[in-house]
């Protein structure tokens, strides 16, 4: 395998970096984009449950102690829920958009990688050739052997290129589809914190008036 590694030629390396770098922010992202860590759920039962009883304080402290990025939404709606389901609503929508933002960070390397690690195999193809025929040119034909270090280079980097490049793409459109999945659980919660935060505004409203 070595041996291969070596006649594929220098650009071997840079494929092979990113072959690494794939498969690094590939678990890094797995690891970080555990649906339990950025939408907990026994949080967002007590979350739920200090709103309900209108301990709005305690829940905002609950909010400030959990580093999820749905607490970070949370908090939001909360310091804005006495502005009006509006100012809530936008208030949640604009710390979502930055929230979701931090989970496809890095996920578009592992595409760039899907992509130009072809583009570093055909590289490899065409300076290959390039050695074969220069070889030709300065010994002719009589000796295929001597054609096969360029031939060789070739084929082992286009075929390193493809080996990276589709696994590389796989892992892209996983990760994609699975911060698809969570942008929109976090959604779907926002909502219902903001109809929630609404409810409890009416209820205090009620209160007051009586």
């Amino acid at each position: 395998m070595y041996e291969l590694f070596l006649n594929g030629g220098f650009l071997m390396y840079p494929i092979a970096f990113c072959s690494v770098l794939a498969l690094g922010i590939f678990l890094e992202r797995l690891w970080n984009l555990r649906e339990r860590k950025i939408i907990p759920k026994d949080y967002l039962i007590e979350v739920e449950d200090l709103i309900g009883r209108r301990k709005i304080h305690d829940a905002m402290i609950l909010c400030r102690r959990d580093n999820s990025s749905m607490a970070a939404i949370i908090f939001e709606g909360i310091r804005n829920s006495s502005h009006g389901r509006e100012a809530v609503k936008d208030a949640v929508e604009g710390i979502g958009r930055q929230e979701a933002a931090k989970l496809e960070r890095y996920v578009g390397v592992v595409g760039t990688v899907a992509a130009i690690s072809p583009l570093l195999g055909l590289l490899g193809t065409v300076t290959g050739m390039i050695k074969a025929f220069n070889v030709i040119s300065a010994n002719g034909v009589g000796n295929p052997s001597s054609l096969a270090g360029g031939i060789s280079e070739a084929l082992i980097t286009t075929a390193a290129g493809l080996i990276v490049a589709i696994p590389a793409y796989v892992m892209y459109r996983y990760l994609m589809s699975k911060v698809d999945r969570i942008i929109l659980s976090m959604e779907k919660y926002s909502l219902h914190l903001v109809d929630l935060l609404e409810e409890k505004n009416h209820l205090s409203g009620r209160e007051s008036a009586v």
